[in-house]
């Protein structure tokens, strides 16, 4: 696993929101949940290549803004179709107020 590296502060993203995090030519989400929990995910839809920051965030899933299928943003499990197959996720921490995330 590389090292942490910081996508934003924790202030950055609502609670139950999500945010857009690019990192080496490749694009993730963010997540803050009700609790501020951080969660992170790749950052398009595995249906369409949809930016998945973009959908509606709610109760631990994030809705595809495109056609509605759902993932939960914790395990990156393709909870709704159209979407079947699952996003990969990454750790996550808040460190000092910056979200951290550490890329594999």
């Amino acid at each position: 696993m590389t090292g942490w590296i910081r996508a934003c502060g924790l202030d950055d993203i609502e609670q139950e929101g999500a945010r857009r995090f690019d990192n080496d030519c490749k694009t993730y989400a963010v997540f803050r949940s009700a609790i501020d929990e951080v969660f992170c995910t790749d950052g398009l839809c595995t249906h369409e290549a949809v930016h998945i920051a973009d959908g509606l965030v709610m109760d631990y899933e994030v809705e595809c803004p495109k056609h509605a299928g759902a993932f939960d943003y914790r395990t990156g499990a393709a909870k709704r179709l159209p979407p079947c197959i699952n996003l990969k996720t990454y750790p996550a921490k808040v460190e000092a107020g910056e979200m951290m995330v550490a890329l594999r």
